[in-house]
């Protein structure tokens, strides 16, 4: 037998009302300045570029507002209708997961016909040389 809608309403309330741990907060605020700091020392050392780095930044401090204001993640858990913070957490982490990947997917099927036309006029370039040559040893 199925709870009455109210049940399940405060159910839900109770969910999101939970406290959350202090050191979940903390572990929350340190992990994402080290990874604040990280995407920093990639551009610097020229291993990330800076193009990425905009991105990358926005949800290094998304995470810390939303640990330090956890209010915030309440307030949008209830906006989505999930019942719990970590739920909302875990669909907006894929949902950027899934636009990153198809932005990959876009970049990729670019370079993939950027690779085509050069390997073809690698290919006539070489045969124009090889010509070239065989003209001179004739000659």
């Amino acid at each position: 037998m199925t709870p009455p809608l109210d049940d399940l309403e405060r159910l839900r309330q109770l969910a999101i009302e939970q406290p959350e741990p202090g050191v979940t907060r903390v572990i929350a605020i340190v992990v994402s300045a080290v990874f604040c700091l990280a995407v920093l020392n990639l551009v610097r050392r020229g291993r990330l570029r800076e193009e990425y780095t905009p991105i990358w930044l926005v949800v290094s401090l998304g995470i810390i507002a939303l640990s330090v204001w956890f209010d915030g993640l309440r307030l949008i858990t209830r906006a989505v209708g999930a019942w719990t913070p970590s739920s909302t957490l875990f669909f907006f982490g894929e949902l950027f997961l899934l636009v990153l990947c198809l932005n990959y997917a876009v970049r990729l099927s670019a370079l993939s016909g950027q690779v085509k036309v050069l390997v073809q006029e690698v290919s006539l370039l070489r045969e124009e040389l090889a010509r070239a040559r065989d003209g001179d040893r004739r000659a």
